[in-house]
Formats: C-alpha cells, sequence, structure tokens
C-alpha cells in the first residue's frame, strides 16, 4: 500500500472515527496530545540510549515496545475506569511515577560506580515495566477526559501508542549519540534525568 493510498483510505476512517464522539478532535490536535504524553517516555529513552556502548535494533524495539503499548493501555484504562476509579488514580499516579523513577534512577546512579560485571540488565523486564508505567502514569488522566467528552477511544489511544513508539524508538539512538562523548558519567546522569522527571511529574501535581 503505497502512502497516498494510505492517506485516502485509512486517514478518512481514522478521523471519522475520531468524530464519533461527543466533541470533535481533529488528527492534528490528537497528534499533539500524543506528542506531548510520549515526552517522558523519549527523556527516558534518551537516558537508556546514554548507557549503551553499542545500541542494537532489539533495544530499541523494546524501548519503543514498551513505552509504546503503556501509552496506549493507560489512557485506554482510563477511559474504561473513569466512572469508578478516576479521583483516586489520578490522585496516586504523580506519587506513584515519583517513586518509581526515583528508584530506577537511584539504582542507575548507585550502578555507575560498580564493575560492569556487577551490573544488572537494564532492558529485562523488571526494569522496563516499572519505567513503562511510571512513564505513561499520567495518561490515565487523558484516558478519564477523553471519556468526559465522549471521544471515541480506540483509534485515539492506537495513535497514541503508535507515535510514542516511534519517538521512543528514536529516542534511544539519539540518547547514545550522546553518551559516546560523555561515556564516564552517561549512566549517572541517567540516573539523574530519571529523578528529575520524576520530580516534574509530582510538582506537576500541585500546580
Amino acid at each position: 500500500m503505497t502512502f497516498h493510498t494510505w492517506n485516502a483510505n485509512i486517514l478518512p476512517c481514522l478521523i471519522a472515527s475520531i468524530r464519533t464522539g461527543g466533541i470533535v478532535i481533529s488528527l492534528l490536535e490528537l497528534l499533539g496530545i500524543a506528542v506531548g504524553l510520549s515526552m517522558d517516555a523519549f527523556a527516558v529513552a534518551i537516558c537508556k540510549g546514554l548507557t549503551l556502548q553499542k545500541p542494537r535494533l532489539i533495544h530499541a524495539l523494546t524501548v519503543g515496545g514498551y513505552f509504546g503499548f503503556f501509552q496506549f493501555l493507560m489512557p485506554l484504562s482510563g477511559y474504561l475506569l473513569a466512572e469508578r476509579f478516576s479521583t483516586y488514580l489520578t490522585r496516586i499516579a504523580p506519587y506513584l511515577a515519583f517513586g518509581l523513577l526515583s528508584v530506577i534512577g537511584g539504582n542507575m546512579i548507585r550502578e555507575s560506580f560498580l564493575a560492569d560485571e556487577e551490573q544488572t540488565d537494564s532492558f529485562s523486564p523488571k526494569v522496563m515495566l516499572p519505567l513503562a508505567i511510571a512513564t505513561s502514569i499520567d495518561a490515565l488522566a487523558t484516558g478519564v477526559a477523553f471519556a468526559a467528552l465522549s471521544v471515541s477511544i480506540l483509534p485515539s489511544v492506537i495513535l497514541i501508542g503508535c507515535t510514542t513508539f516511534v519517538i521512543s524508538f528514536a529516542g534511544l539512538y539519539l540518547g547514545h549519540a550522546f553518551g559516546q562523548r560523555m561515556q564516564t558519567h552517561a549512566q549517572r546522569l541517567g540516573g539523574i534525568i530519571l529523578i528529575l522527571i520524576g520530580l516534574k511529574i509530582l510538582l506537576e501535581h500541585f500546580l
């Protein structure tokens, strides 16, 4: 399928699906929301790239897959749980994100002082899963807003997930490019950035 055919056939269907709800959100507006939601994941992907000596395709696919899937899942969950649990979830989300990112960031800083053989696999599920949850949990509120506005949820979260996948995929390689210039302190810097991202999410809750 050529891009012209995709643009002619798929985009109108996507736009029509988004407009079936109570409010009209243009594709450009939704893309802006998707990019905004993916920025924390993008920053964390850069941190992951900072620590790599030689990034492989599987690394980029892992980062993009985890972050993209959870950016798809969280607004969908917020949409489905909007009536019962939205107030509770949105209240604890910033604290959970801050806690997870602080623990992971602190662990990265600790490991930067260890010998290479003592460091853990930074792409294992026990590392990637908390990162994916922490960077996407604020998207619960977006799902709640979509429910309140009667936005068609499925095409919206698919676009958000795909956008995050692409941006995170690219972020890993971008981080690696910077990391090559600061190899000695790259992992330490990545840990500090994760903690700052968590702090940003927490502070935004009070503003």
